[in-house]
């Protein structure tokens, strides 16, 4: 039945067929097991054939409980006057059919077959008039499983004088190469040779190779050729399993042809292509077209097929393996938009997309990452945004390994949380063991594949940088490797770099960070850091003195950005600053904060004095407002509330009303 079909499916002109009639012919050859480069080089024949459309199809038939079956193509056939022959029968079977894409099957082809002229043309495909051929045909011996084996065979004739020989003895093509014993069939060397020998060293051009696969059916390998545009200058049925893929290389010399022969079996096997590898040698012998070999034919299947030459392949290769996703269109997504990926920083970060935090070196970047890590594992606020519960790798390329699992310890106990799911933190201590980016990630990414991690955190990255930190290509390249981490784990990846030098108040958060402008404009989050000026009086309401006042400020690309948030690094944490305190507090370097260091030059004694004066001048009712100290000082509230705590012994304070204590009776 199955030669039957191929032979009804020639019958057919598909440019007379209705779309229908051509859908349900593909779906008939899909049912009855063939491949689909036999419906796509059939559908060539319209003019309505578009490349890519039978492949498109061919994947979208799944079958139902009524197929469409080979016998839909047979009938389609008698209705273009078809008549099914003997010979349409002549299988048993146990024989295997094998479609070798220039319309053969078996040996079996239905159109005549001149043995001379496949050879000629082979040889006018592949040599130069001058050009001398080595081939075998009747010098072979058998091993001993009884399998013929070639010897060196005839190496000094031309490419020019074979043609001629077997012009002149058309019909018998042993009167030109000899006659071949049909049990073996006969071989040929595809690139020429020197007249001394048939080895590597024998070769004068590196022009072509051989590909060859027995793991595959004939029909297969001809789609996959056809399908990876191998730059093939012929393709010849063997007799036996396998297409004779004669490649096009265009080396120079020995060296470039094995490294371009290494690069196309490499890139085959890649596209699931089991490749014989033995064949590397460009000496090689390959079956020759025009003979016969246990009663198949070896013949020419095509010439020139896919891209014309080497460096035009590689072209096309890139595109196939260049590993960047497909195009789409908008319209794809009308009515299936896809699923965002999980905030694992509420409103600052999902899940698989990176994070920079930036800071000068007090700011303790160290200590509030590892904060971040106990928050994700915990699934508890860090400052004061939600973190998702997830599982965590810390990085650590630059502290002590002790000293880095005692402060994970201190934060917990400086929080005041249980350890209820310390095990979602994985520390992996790399000080002493570090290497450029380029060169980790792909052990990180290897050693994390199954921890189903949520997000990485690398402390620090000066630890792993490559290239010159001022320079916007190299940071751009280094920037790439956390995009792969990303990409190959799913995972968030967050890291912190330090301020560039000088003072940063002047300068926007995003602006902060040392070296090219890459590092912040690259990552999907950064959180700035930078350190407050605080006045006199507000350093008085810090626990021993030892605290210091921060801000954090934003730039997001999938959320809007954060209100800035002031905070306490009050050792070994960061604490909200709750009250307020610190709302007024300018950043160091900033105008503001020259202005309050200039009022930071007055004596404690000349601020309390200053203050005796406003109250004495403000005081109409034996009190002052809070409100009307502030206008006159020019300082804020809080200032106040800190001055009077301060001099508590001379001053008191209710429902915003200050007054003179008791035993005051005057104000020098």
């Amino acid at each position: 039945m199955n030669n039957m079909i191929l032979s009804a499916l020639k019958a057919i002109d598909v440019a007379t067929l209705s779309r229908a009639d051509w859908i349900a012919v593909g779906m008939a050859l899909k049912e009855e097991g063939y491949p689909c480069s036999i419906w796509d080089d059939w559908s060539r024949n319209d003019s309505r054939y578009h490349p890519g459309e039978c492949e498109k199809k061919w994947q979208s038939f799944h079958g139902n409980a009524n197929p469409v079956k080979g016998g839909t193509i047979v009938n389609l056939a008698k209705e273009h006057g078809w008549t099914a022959h003997a010979e349409d029968y002549a299988l048993g079977w146990n024989d295997t059919i094998e479609y070798d894409g220039d319309g053969g099957f078996n040996g079996f082809d239905q159109t005549p077959w001149s043995p001379t002229e496949d050879l000629i043309t082979y040889l006018e495909t592949l040599f130069d008039e001058d050009d001398l051929v080595g081939y075998v045909t009747n010098d072979v011996w058998q091993d001993e499983e009884g399998k013929w084996k070639p010897s060196k065979g005839v190496y000094d004739r031309t490419s020019g004088e074979l043609i001629r020989c077997l012009r002149k003895y058309k019909n018998d093509i042993g009167a030109t190469v000899g006659d071949h014993k049909p049990q073996a069939g006969a071989w040929i060397r595809f690139n020429p040779l020197d007249g001394k020998g048939v080895k590597n060293e024998n070769i004068t051009r590196f022009r072509y190779a051989l590909v060859e696969s027995d793991t595959l059916s004939i029909a297969e390998q001809d789609a996959v050729y056809r399908k990876l545009e191998l730059p093939i200058a012929a393709l010849v049925h063997s007799g036996g399993k396998s297409l004779h893929a004669i490649v096009h290389i265009d080396a120079d010399n020995y060296e470039e042809y094995r490294k371009r022969v290494d690069f196309l079996y490499d890139f085959m096997e890649k596209n699931g292509v089991s490749i014989d590898r033995q064949n590397r040698n460009p000496s090689r012998l390959s079956r020759m077209p025009g003979v016969t070999r246990n009663g198949n034919r070896q013949y020419l299947a095509a010439t020139n097929l896919g891209r014309k030459s080497w460096v035009d392949w590689l072209d096309f290769v890139e595109g196939v393996s260049d590993e960047l996703p497909d195009m789409v269109t908008l319209a794809t997504y009308k009515d299936n938009p896809p699923e965002l990926p999980d905030e694992l920083i509420s409103g600052i970060l999902r899940r698989g997309h990176k994070m920079l935090i930036s800071g000068s070196s007090k700011a303790g970047k160290s200590f509030l990452l590892m904060e971040l890590c106990i928050s994700i594992a915990e699934g508890k606020k860090w400052l004061g945004f939600d973190c998702k519960r997830g599982r965590v790798l810390y990085v650590n390329l630059e502290i002590d390994p002790a000293s880095a699992i005692n402060r994970f310890l201190k934060i917990y106990e400086a929080l005041d949380w249980k350890m209820t799911h310390a095990e979602n933190i994985i520390i992996w201590n790399l000080r002493g063991h570090a290497v450029p980016l380029d060169k980790l990630v792909p052990k990180l990414v290897r050693r994390v594949r199954d921890q189903q991690l949520d997000a990485i955190i690398i402390d620090p990255i000066y630890k792993v940088i490559t290239g010159d930190e001022n320079n916007a290509s190299d940071m751009g390249a280094f920037c790439n490797q956390f995009d792969k981490i990303c990409t190959d784990t799913g995972c968030s990846v967050i890291y912190c770099h330090h301020h560039s030098k000088g003072s940063q108040g002047m300068k926007k958060a995003i602006d902060r960070a040392s070296g090219s402008g890459v590092f912040a404009r690259d990552p999907d989050a950064q959180l700035d850091m930078i350190e407050l000026e605080l006045s006199d009086d507000i350093k008085n309401f810090v626990r021993d003195g030892c605290a210091t006042g921060w801000r954090l400020e934003s730039s997001l690309r999938e959320f809007p950005n954060i209100k800035p948030v002031n905070f306490w690094f009050d050792y070994p944490i960061h604490r909200i600053d709750a009250n307020d305190t610190l709302a007024e507090s300018p950043v160091q370097g900033s105008f503001e904060a020259g202005r309050l260091k200039n009022a930071f030059s007055k004596t404690s004694k000349e601020a309390d004095s200053e203050f005796r004066t406003a109250f004495d001048i403000l005081n109409f009712d034996g009190y002052v407002t809070v409100q009307d100290l502030a206008e006159y000082l020019n300082v804020t509230d809080k200032t106040i509330y800190a001055r009077i705590k301060k001099m508590k012994d001379d001053f008191r304070l209710e429902k915003g009303k200050v007054y003179l204590c008791e035993n005051d009776t005057e104000i020098d």
